[in-house]
């Protein structure tokens, strides 16, 4: 019956397969949805959920699919409760003598599996009984009859929350990998790139070390001293300013507060260029200050983490102006895409970050760019993959 719901998922985008259905099959099989909706929410999401990016979509796809369910629920329950209500104005039968002698042998682990049992086995409603779940009966479970102390009392509601309401309030719409960062998802993702090395004079206790080395030495202390951690990631941040890029200016000015916050760097730098970069890049937003592509490049070496950040959006002909780096539009210099081309041969690992959504990147420049740098879209999930792309080791493949 479960499977129409894991369908309603795969159509919100929530990647579930052969492996979450028979892992949903199992755990239903073992009964630990409790036999209700909030149980079987609860197990769901924890079976066919692997990453917290895809919470909101499935809630959004449980709300979907179980939405009016509750209501029907509900009207069962009154309807148990009104017959239990109902059981106490009539008289109860006694239990004989043989019964109380059974009941009283059962201790409580043997009376809670009997329970269950008869909750699996009971098909309809029952009153007077000595075996079923039911009332004005001899059985240990139910509601006013002459019932043991040892027995379970059956009555009053239950349940403190529901799951569609749970659903439908959807806690985890930030946690959505479709939506625009801001500053602190941003440092988040950041933060992935960290990297330590151990610099400096040895005044860092080894505590691994020295209880390795104590023991060597037939338990006699030996200390031993390490240099302590330091960040050792660099990054190059190169930002794409003015023209096309204006409606994107709050969303760079997020990544570049997050960058510069971040505490986890070695060494940051970032520089402004447009459009594309003509032999040289600039120190302020205003294109002041050049600095030339060949002296950046002497400066940062092939382990250094280079970030574009642009639309790479632009005339055609504007990736073929030739520059020197010192000159622009100087036929001796290479065209813009050569110089990116050097940027992407230079560093090991590199990528671009583009604002604007994939379904745009149709257009002949993106296309170029796209085969030097690797692209993604500056959402959670592509600032995440772009992240991981730089944090791997070796040079990157064109």
């Amino acid at each position: 019956m479960f499977v129409p719901f894991l369908y309603e998922l795969r159509r919100h985008r929530v990647p579930v397969g052969a492996q979450e259905a028979v892992a949903l099959a199992r755990a239903l099989e073992v009964e630990l949805h409790d036999s209700s909706l909030d149980g079987f929410y609860d197990v769901a999401r924890a079976l066919c959920v692997h990453t917290e990016a895809h919470l909101d979509a499935f809630d959004q796809a449980f709300l979907a699919h179980f939405k009016g369910i509750e209501s029907a629920g509900q009207a069962l329950a009154e309807e148990l409760l009104e017959w239990l209500r109902q059981a106490s104005a009539k008289p109860a039968r006694d239990r004989t003598p043989e019964e109380s002698e059974a009941l009283e042998a059962l201790d409580v682990t043997e009376l809670q599996a009997l329970f269950e049992r008869r909750m699996r086995e009971q098909r309809r409603r029952h009153e007077g009984g000595d075996r079923w779940i039911g009332t004005r009966g001899t059985s240990p479970f139910g509601n006013a009859g002459r019932t043991a102390v040892e027995g379970f009392r059956i009555e009053g509601q239950g349940g403190g929350r529901s799951a569609l309401k749970t659903a439908d309030a959807r806690l985890y719409r930030g946690y959505r990998d479709d939506q625009v960062l801001d500053t602190r998802a941003m440092g988040m993702a950041l933060r992935k790139l960290r990297a330590f090395a151990r610099e400096g004079a040895p005044d860092e206790l080894d505590l691994e070390g020295t209880i390795d080395a104590t023991a060597r030495n037939a338990g006699e202390l030996e200390v031993v001293l390490r240099p302590p951690r330091r960040p050792d990631t660099r990054v190059l941040l190169l930002l794409d300013v003015g023209g096309s890029m204006t409606p994107h200016a709050h969303l760079v000015d997020r990544l570049f507060s997050a960058a510069k916050q971040a505490t986890h760097w070695k060494e940051l730098r970032t520089y402004y260029f447009h459009n594309c970069i003509y032999g040289r890049v600039f120190r302020t937003e205003r294109f002041l200050d050049p600095v030339p592509v060949p002296t950046l490049l002497a400066d940062c070496g092939p382990h250094w983490k280079l970030v574009v950040v642009g639309d790479a959006l632009m005339a055609p002909y504007e990736l073929m102006l030739h520059s020197t780096g010192l000159e622009m539009y100087d036929e001796r210099g290479p065209e813009g895409v050569v110089w990116l081309m050097q940027l992407a041969e230079h560093f090991h690992r590199h990528a671009w970050l583009n604002p604007e959504p994939p379904t745009a990147w149709w257009a002949q420049t993106i296309r170029t760019v796209r085969r030097i740098f690797p692209m993604f879209p500056l959402t959670l999930a592509g600032l995440g993959e772009a992240v991981n792309h730089l944090a791997r080791r070796g040079a990157a493949r064109a």
